[in-house]
Formats: C-alpha cells, sequence, structure tokens
C-alpha cells in the first residue's frame, strides 16, 4: 500500500518539478515504511537528505497526506552503504539516524535474520558533470554557491581605461571553451566591479553552453561549506561537488586568510580542478603577493594564471557608468548633473550608482525635477563625507612628497617645470577629489586665479593622454588618496 501511495505521489512531484530536477534529487527516495502515521523515506547521502528535506519535505508530506490522511509526518533519514549491501527485512530497515535521533539497532539485528530478496540500491549521488549532462546542473549549483545577479553582464559592464584590461580577460574566459591562462586572478578596491565581472562570465558561459557547469561563489561560503562537511563527516560529498564542475568562480578570497583547515582544502580543490583542465576564476581586493595570512603555495598557485588589476575609476569612466545606468532607469537625467556627480563621488562604483539612485528616487517620489540644486540637496550628506575624506591640504602634501619638492612650492611664486607639474597635478586632484569651486581651489595655491586651475586641469588630463608613465604617477597619486 505504502508503494502504490508513493508511485501517485512520486507522478505529482515529477509533474511539479520537472524531469530534470526530479531525476536529480527524487528518483533516488526509497520507502522504508509506515508507522504511527510517520513514513520513512531513505536517501543514499547526507547531502541529498538535506537538500530533499528542505526543498522538497514539506510537499511531500502535503500530498502523501492527500493520497492517505492518516499520514501525519515524513521522515527523511539516510540509508548506509552496509544497507544496501546487507538483505534486510520490512520490518528491520537499516538506516542511519539524523544527527538529532538515537542511534539504532536495526543494522545489528539485521545481520542475524534469515536474508529476504532486498529492494535494488538507490541512485547515488550525481556529480557535477551529470548533472550537466541531464540539464540540470546550473539551477542546482545555484543553490550550492550562489545566485548570480541578472543585471551583472557583460552588457551592462562599461569598460575604461582602468578596467579595459580585466574586461578582455573575462571575456576571453567567457567565450573559450579552455584557454592558456589559469586560474584568472582580478583584484581591485571595493565597487571597482570584481564581482560584475565574476557574473558576467557565469551568465555568458551559461548561454553559451548550458551544458558546462558554473559554480560560483564567495570565499566565506565555500569555508562554511567544508565546515559543515567536517561536522557531519561528509567531506566526500564536497569533494565530489567542488571537483567535478567545469567553472569554479570564488568571490573575495581574502576571507579565507587566517583560515588553515579551508585553505588546506581549496588548495586541493585547486590542483584537482587544474590537472583536469577545469576553469578557475578567483577575485580577492589584492594581488596574491600582497595577501596576508594565506599560505605561500596558495598564493603562488593563484599568481601563476593571469592576474588582471581593476584600477580607480576615471572621471570619464564614471560619467559612462553614470549615462549607463541612467538608460538601463529609463530616466532623462541632465547632463550637468552626472558631471557633477562624475566629479564628486570618486571612491567607487557602488557609492556612485547609490548616488543616482537616491537623486532619481527623490525625483519621482516628491514629484520634481532632477536639477543640480536639487542633487546637491539630495546628497547632501554623502558630499560632505566625501569632503572630510579628502582635503586640498592633504593632496598639496602627498603630491609634494611623492614629487618630492617642498610643501611650500604649492603655494610660491616660481614658475618652472620641475615645479609647476606638481603644482598642475595637486590642482587637477583638488578639482577631481572635492567639490571646492575652482575659485576656492586657485586661493590654496598661493591666491591664484580660476582660469590657472581651469589651465592645470586641461593640461593634466592631455599629458595623460599622451604620457603613459605620467598618467600612472597621477593614477596612483588618486589610490593613495582615496584610500
Amino acid at each position: 500500500m505504502a508503494k502504490s501511495e508513493w508511485d501517485r505521489v512520486k507522478t505529482r512531484l515529477r509533474d511539479e518539478v520537472g524531469d530534470s530536477a526530479y531525476r536529480s534529487w527524487l528518483r533516488p527516495i526509497t520507502v522504508h515504511g509506515v508507522s504511527d502515521g510517520a513514513v520513512r523515506l531513505a536517501l543514499p547521502t547526507r547531502f541529498l537528505r538535506d537538500w530533499v528535506s528542505t526543498h522538497y519535505g514539506e510537499r511531500i508530506r502535503t500530498l502523501w497526506g492527500a493520497e492517505n490522511p492518516a499520514i501525519r509526518n515524513v521522515e527523511i533519514v539516510v540509508e548506509t552503504a552496509r544497507a544496501a549491501a546487507v538483505p534486510s527485512q520490512p520490518a528491520a530497515p537499516a538506516f542511519e539516524p539524523a544527527p538529532d535521533e538515537a542511534p539504532s539497532e536495526a543494522p545489528a539485528l539485521v545481520a542475524q535474520t534469515a536474508p529476504v530478496p532486498s529492494q535494488p540500491a538507490p541512485a547515488p549521488i550525481q556529480t557535477a558533470v551529470q548533472m550537466a549532462e541531464s540539464g540540470a546542473a546550473n539551477a542546482e549549483l545555484d543553490e550550492l554557491g550562489a545566485l548570480l545577479d541578472p543585471r551583472f553582464t557583460f552588457k551592462n559592464f562599461v569598460v575604461g581605461k582602468p578596467n579595459e584590461f580585466a574586461w578582455a580577460a573575462a571575456r576571453r574566459v567567457a567565450e573559450a571553451d579552455s584557454v592558456s591562462f589559469n586560474p584568472l586572478f582580478l583584484y581591485g578596491g571595493v565597487g571597482l566591479g570584481k564581482t560584475h565581472l565574476m557574473h558576467a562570465i557565469a551568465h555568458h558561459i551559461r548561454e553559451r553552453n548550458p551544458h558546462r557547469s558554473v559554480l560560483y561563489l564567495s570565499a566565506e561560503k565555500f569555508m562554511y561549506r567544508f565546515i559543515r562537511a567536517l561536522r557531519h563527516q561528509d567531506t566526500m560529498s564536497f569533494k565530489e561537488q567542488f571537483r567535478s564542475v567545469d567553472v569554479l568562480m570564488i568571490d573575495d578570497v581574502q576571507f579565507i586568510a587566517g583560515k588553515d583547515a579551508t585553505q588546506e582544502e581549496f588548495f586541493h580543490t585547486f590542483n584537482a580542478l587544474v590537472d583536469q583542465g577545469r576553469q578557475i576564476v578567483i577575485s580577492a581586493d589584492k594581488s596574491p603577493s600582497d595577501l596576508e595570512g594565506i599560505e605561500e603555495r596558495l598564493r603562488s598557485r593563484m599568481a601563476c594564471g593571469l592576474v588582471a588589476d581593476i584600477h580607480a575609476t576615471t572621471y570619464e569612466l564614471r560619467l559612462g557608468i553614470l549615462q549607463s545606468k541612467s538608460e538601463q532607469m529609463g530616466v532623462l537625467v541632465p547632463q550637468k548633473v552626472m558631471e557633477f556627480l562624475a566629479h564628486k563621488i570618486c571612491s567607487n562604483v557602488r557609492e556612485l550608482e547609490g548616488a543616482l539612485n537616491r537623486v532619481v528616487a527623490h525625483s519621482q517620489l516628491v514629484g520634481r525635477a532632477i536639477t543640480l540644486e536639487s542633487t546637491q540637496e539630495v546628497l547632501h550628506d554623502l558630499l560632505r563625507a566625501s569632503d572630510r575624506r579628502i582635503t586640498i591640504e592633504e593632496i598639496q602634501k602627498k603630491v609634494a612628497e611623492h614629487f618630492n619638492i617642498k610643501l611650500a612650492e604649492m603655494s610660491s611664486a616660481r614658475r618652472s617645470r620641475q615645479v609647476a607639474r606638481p603644482r598642475q597635478v595637486a590642482m587637477y586632484l583638488a578639482k577631481q577629489l572635492t567639490s571646492r569651486s575652482l575659485p576656492e581651489i586657485g586661493r590654496k595655491f598661493g591666491g591664484r586665479d580660476h582660469t590657472t586651475v581651469m589651465h592645470a586641469v586641461k593640461k593634466v588630463e592631455e599629458l595623460k593622454e599622451t604620457d603613459h608613465g605620467f598618467a600612472e604617477d597621477v593614477e596612483l597619486l588618486r589610490r593613495m588618496l582615496q584610500g
């Protein structure tokens, strides 16, 4: 009777969840009897038991209750390998208790009773490759790892000089079945686009080849999964899951610094995937050689592929991001407002987009047009915080130190190139990194006119286009000041 009821419940479940999910998760279930209004179902591994209990347990109970109102509970347990090998009696099935159950004596009794023909052993847990062949891999791997943000695609990524190298490397990994560099290591400051690129890679691979299994997750979640496997003494399932994917993507790897056991497992997972020709993509806030608390052998492995830096944004890139974002939102934002935001919000892209969201939301909620005045009013706290972070005095001091001139030269009347060029750089950075007006900036540089500041900004922008070394100096200063 229980078997016929389960057959009807399985048919309903298959119709509801589809063939792929059914084959991956529900087909291995076997019935181990009914007693006192409770059905006992068995699966071959803890991973499968936990997954089915979380995602389908309540639905199974509801459907079975509809078939037999006397059923009030469904219990899902793990069937041990011994149970599959030793014939069992229906009255004394062999199973592994859940963590909160008392140990059962049933397995010991089984060996002393007369053998009875047993049911076929349930199907083993599928690896990521096997699931990919059945078309179910990536949906299930999203549950194991992290969901991908549909906004983070290559189409929505604005490319500029600070990120074009990282973008090109990410495109190569996404478009080719195999590349000459493995792993791809992306690094840069907070909110500069590392996570966006990683999501874009995963989206593109899945669209291009849905049967390739892609697992994306944070280093913190990798550590959590590993600790959970250790706690449940189920490390083999953990290894099968992570070492059978086609593409493994670990975000913010700096979070496993100092976690020796997690680093050990990640090291072996890394080696296993590379040996099989599988692709690895890693991101961090620093380059591999600068990561503190990471074992030397792991830093060496991470640096052996392609290391791509995402630099701090330029004014032009920030303006492009704002234009792209406003188009996506379907909102007409005045050019002056976008230029103002691109000048004032220099810290990172995330804060820049958040500022634009606030301005647009305020306009829509109160019914006011977006103007420069309303933008300054809405973002007054953000602009004040930006002003507090960087002052003109700080800029002058840092630039003077970098170019090895006296701080007093920033306000002096000397016009020699040795002094004038650093002074122009300081004026340019003051315009880029503070909310001070041109006359205010000029007064800080020995009472100079605002037209002198305008000339300095234009000159620096021209030199950045033609002199690569000079452009790197300016970018380095910007990053030091913002850091």
